[in-house]
């Protein structure tokens, strides 16, 4: 039976036998039991499948995966300790010393942090590029030692609507995968796979999660990407392994090659597992995703086009608009043309007369935090983003004056005259 996306987000993960429990249980174990020696071996040289120490795997974080898998019509997928996990592990995953990937300038400030100044501590370089370039402009980027390539869904605090079938051509021509963060949108909204993507991340913290109690990331693979294909660029999946007794995950494990790589060898060594406790909780957030998405956009539309007409307001950013660049776009790669929950809007008068906005508003709350049930806001220039340059706030599509407002699920005539009383 092939579910409907709501279906799989109160139905699918966890699957209970006879007597099991129906609801989801929080597997708190750090160790699993074993008879013999041999099991545990095979475990150990990948042989079987199984648990035996949480920091790999545990059946709570598994089926959870699962969902989330299923909702992205992937094939395998994994949960991290946080959606900068996910980042890293994405490309950590197929990337080593000397090695080149390139990236969208315009995504969330943590992760061009993480992309220019931390991985390139570990010799792994990355080159930005403005997603909305041309496809010949964009290719200009790739060198030999390219790996792949990154962008998000919609850019973080940017907005801006990547084309993911443009990104996904570029990506195979060149021989490398696909990799898209779709956090914003989920895959209420769009599913980046069906559109060509490789493999898809999220940081479950936002709207999977939806109540803002618990950090975490995913990853989604297709299972789509030939390794094989592509063997020489990508030896760590296709080549022995030394550390798993000689194994190629690639003919090892076919499709499921990158997750399971991931898993046994970089979850392993670097530790970054979700607490089974915190996969709990998204459960329980994903078992209303597809209630909450429409709600926040609905709200959002309504915030949008209230700010639009409002003489304070200087600009407004957002891809539901009609004068929007990216609106056609949007209309075609999201479901029912939605996109996400948040708005972006400068003031009249600038960066402090946006600040001070910001201080007098009472319902929406100013936070380091995004796309929950609460309407809440934030300056990126002076929160998120204030490690960037001026010039690298301008690549990243950050204005001086920017303003994040992540709308929620309360009344959107409340939300807007919450809007009005600050503003005046």
């Amino acid at each position: 039976m092939k579910k409907k996306i709501n279906t799989i987000c109160v139905q699918s993960g966890w699957q209970p036998k006879k007597g099991e429990p129906r609801i989801l249980p929080i597997y708190q174990s750090t160790t699993f039991k074993y008879e013999t020696s041999e099991q545990m071996a095979d475990l150990f040289d990948l042989k079987a499948n199984g648990y035996f120490y949480t920091r790999l795997q545990n059946p709570t974080n598994d089926a959870v995966a699962a969902k989330i898998t299923e909702l992205e019509g992937g094939f395998a997928g994994m949960l991290t300790s946080s959606g900068q996990a996910a980042s890293f592990y994405s490309i950590f995953n197929i990337c080593e010393a000397g090695d080149h990937f390139v990236s969208a300038s315009a995504i969330y400030g943590g992760t061009f942090n993480l992309f220019a100044v931390t991985m390139k501590k570990l010799g792994i370089e990355c080159t930005f590029i403005d997603a909305d370039a041309s496809e010949e402009e964009i290719q200009k980027a790739f060198r030999p030692n390219t790996k792949a390539l990154f962008g998000e869904t919609i850019a973080n605090p940017a907005l801006g609507v990547l084309d993911i079938e443009k990104f996904a051509r570029i990506a195979h021509k060149n021989g490398v995968p696909l990799i898209v963060d779709n956090t914003f949108p989920t895959p209420i909204n769009c599913r980046p796979i069906e559109w060509g993507a490789d493999i898809v991340i999220h940081s479950t913290t936002k709207y999977m999660d939806g109540h803002a109690t618990a950090v975490g990331g995913c990853i989604v693979d297709s299972g789509n990407f030939d390794w094989e294909a592509h063997a020489d660029k990508f030896p760590g999946l296709t080549q022995p392994d030394p550390s798993y007794h000689g194994l190629a995950y690639s003919k090892a494990f076919g499709k499921g090659a990158y997750i399971t790589k991931a898993t046994a060898q970089l979850m392993r060594d670097l530790g970054s597992i979700q607490a089974p406790e915190n996969a709990f909780l998204l459960n329980l957030g994903l078992e209303t995703l597809h209630l909450r998405v429409p709600r926040h956009c609905e709200n959002a539309q309504k915030v949008a086009e209230y700010l639009q007409n409002n003489p304070k307001v200087a600009w407004v950013n957002y891809s539901g608009l009609k004068d929007s660049p990216y609106y056609e776009l949007a209309q075609k790669q999201f479901d029912g043309g939605r996109s996400c929950g948040v708005v972006t809007f400068g003031l009249k008068g600038g960066r402090e007369e946006s600040i001070k906005f910001m201080d007098n508003l009472k319902l929406a709350c100013i936070v380091t935090h995004v796309a929950d049930a609460r309407t809440c806001v934030l300056h990126p220039a002076s929160h998120t983003h204030r490690q960037l340059s001026d010039q690298q706030l301008i690549e990243a599509g950050v204005q001086p004056d920017l303003i994040r407002f992540s709308v929620g699920i309360e009344d959107a005539d409340d939300i807007i005259e919450d809007i009005e009383q600050a503003l005046q």
